[in-house]
């Protein structure tokens, strides 16, 4: 793969929405790292990492989606780095507190082939 490909990180507790993530990107050609808490993502993304796009689920145990795009939104080196939150839950005040609190969008699992262009219009 071309050094040069998106790279996206997907952070997300369950298996299956990582696998379903993971398979969508592909099929774009986009390089996709996986973390499964957000303690362990933003370890990763103070690690120096050319991360072009977060995809974070909402419910995590310890730590939310929504706490993690407050310690993106917060962090001078990380605040330009678009950030979607995923959720199994169709709930109106969460999506808008993630909005509101600057995430790109609110997408509701599973990832689908069409939502990637959407959501690559925000790198």
């Amino acid at each position: 793969m071309a050094a040069d490909a998106l790279h996206v990180l997907i952070v997300d507790d369950s298996f299956i929405d990582r696998l379903v993530a993971t398979r969508v990107l592909k099929s774009y050609n986009i390089r996709v790292t996986i973390m499964e808490g957000p303690n362990q993502a933003w370890e990763f993304l103070n690690a120096d990492h050319d991360v072009d796009l977060i995809l974070s689920d909402y419910c995590m145990p310890g730590m939310t989606g929504y706490d993690l795009l407050m310690e993106v939104k917060e962090s001078p080196k990380l605040k330009d780095i678009p950030m979607v939150i995923m959720s199994s839950d169709n709930i109106p005040e969460r999506m808008k507190k993630c909005l509101d609190a600057g995430a790109k969008e609110y997408v509701l699992k599973p990832l689908n082939v069409v939502d990637v262009p959407r959501l690559l219009g925000y790198i």
